[in-house]
């Protein structure tokens, strides 16, 4: 898997509306398309995609603590909004692109460093305007729950 560097790693909206939601996503495992940037500065990658269900993999580190030391909300927030919103996605018909309306995240234990989680994401409706997920975060070894969220996207229909 690669991750883009500069915005002419990103494929152009054209090109992205050639490709359904789950060809999107199984191209970025593939390798054949970038992974986003953000990915890598959050240390998490793709894991595996299956139509109305992600998986992103991770692992905090202390770049991503918060001033009191732990790891920062926003990190597992990041993982929760990827992995349900792209539940969301992997269900989208070519012609078709969605966006986050919102998404809640309730932290049920901090997460230590160097423990690798999981970001699941599970899609509970996909329709013409609206799309609902929802995830969680487990320790990859112990299963662990870390995190569970929802997420409700708007689903547009562009070609």
């Amino acid at each position: 898997m690669h991750f883009a560097t500069s915005p002419q790693d990103l494929l152009t909206l054209d090109q992205t509306l050639e490709l359904s939601g789950l060809e999107f996503m199984q191209g970025i495992l593939a390798g054949e398309i970038s992974g986003p940037p953000i990915a890598t500065l959050l240390n998490y990658h793709l894991h595996s995609a299956e139509a109305g269900r992600v998986v992103f993999e991770g692992t905090p580190q202390f770049a991503h603590a918060n001033p009191a030391g732990g790891v920062h909300g926003g990190w597992y927030g990041t993982l929760m909004d990827s992995c349900m919103s792209c539940a969301v996605m992997s269900m989208l018909p070519a012609g078709s692109v969605y966006t986050t309306l919102e998404y809640k995240v309730n932290l049920t234990r901090a997460i230590p460093f160097d423990t690798t989680v999981h970001a699941i994401g599970i899609a509970d409706h996909v329709g013409r305007s609206t799309g609902v997920a929802h995830g969680e975060l487990r320790g990859r070894d112990d299963g662990k729950l870390y995190a569970t969220g929802t997420a409700t996207c708007l689903v547009m229909k562009l070609r």
